[in-house]
């Protein structure tokens, strides 16, 4: 009887840890995403493409790394952006990052 519960325990134990990697997993995954997404937007709005033109670009980038992007704002030269990744275990709410890109500052 102790061995059943200590096998129950250890898989209570891996199913926790399997969780906890899995979302962390996902954030990474998300923030990644948002990164290269806001990167992807930044370089359409300096290739003087329209507006709507870089939220279309940055979310192919995301959609392309496994993610969705949820929201998507220009401002002047910088695109601002928000992306999700589900993680592998279910029942885990979904990582959501969010990141800006756009020109550097000027020098001095």
């Amino acid at each position: 009887m102790l061995v059943l519960g200590v096998v129950a325990v250890l898989v209570t134990v891996l199913f926790g840890a399997l969780a906890v990697l899995s979302a962390v997993e996902a954030g990474h995954r998300a923030a990644s995403a948002a990164d290269l997404a806001a990167l992807a937007g930044a370089a359409s709005l300096a290739a003087e493409s329209p507006t709507g033109g870089a939220c279309d670009r940055a979310a192919a980038v995301a959609a392309a790394n496994g993610a969705v992007l949820v929201d998507c704002v220009v401002r002047g030269e910088e695109v601002w952006l928000a992306t999700t990744v589900s993680p592998a275990f279910r029942g885990l709410p979904a990582a959501t990052a969010r990141a800006r890109a756009g020109p550097a500052p000027p020098a001095g």
